[in-house]
């Protein structure tokens, strides 16, 4: 199977990259690596690409202040954002500036191919992005996860009093049923 496609894959971790690379590969996705902005642009100045896997952070330098650089590049270009360090504001912050879809590490190659399909190339069938409270209930649902289900733990780790996170919990438990 070989698509037409190209993949630019912009990361800092050579190793990702190469094992992203070859998994594309055997996809039929050709796919060219970059570690950092100008590796980034330069790519892009030099090959034509459909879509593009940013990491957030680049080795201190922000994946959200390269992501509109791209899309004026490359304005078909379609990205998708991937960070090991997911948070509401980064998610909402790079869909502000374009991002077609936001991922959280560790991701396989196919859930990185569905979250390029998931984004259809028609506005009318293109999912809604999840609401502000959708993504705080997946973020307070990971970390709950991280801290075994200690409320307690899990409030302080949100810097939130214990109480409000009880009430989230317990309201969308009964939103849900």
């Amino acid at each position: 199977m070989t698509t037409n496609e190209r993949w630019l894959l912009i990361d800092d971790d050579a190793a990702f990259v190469e094992v992203l690379q070859r998994a594309l590969g055997r996809q039929g996705i050709e796919a060219a690596g970059a570690h950092c902005h100008a590796e980034a642009l330069s790519a892009l100045s030099e090959n034509a690409f459909q879509k593009c896997v940013l990491d957030l952070n680049l080795a201190g330098e922000s994946g959200l202040q390269l992501l509109p650089e791209l899309l004026v590049r490359q304005p078909a270009l379609e990205i998708l954002v991937l960070t090991g360090y997911g948070s509401i504001a980064t998610a909402v912050e790079a869909m502000r500036r374009g991002a077609a879809n936001y991922l959280c590490k560790p991701v396989t190659v196919h859930q990185l191919i569905s979250g390029f399909k998931a984004m259809a190339t028609t506005p009318e069938l293109r999912p809604e992005p999840p609401s502000v409270e959708e993504m705080e209930w997946e973020h307070i649902q990971r970390v709950l996860n991280e801290h075994e289900g200690n409320v307690s733990a899990t409030a302080r780790a949100l810097q939130m009093h214990r109480r409000t996170l009880q009430r989230k919990l317990q309201k969308h438990s009964r939103w849900r049923n």
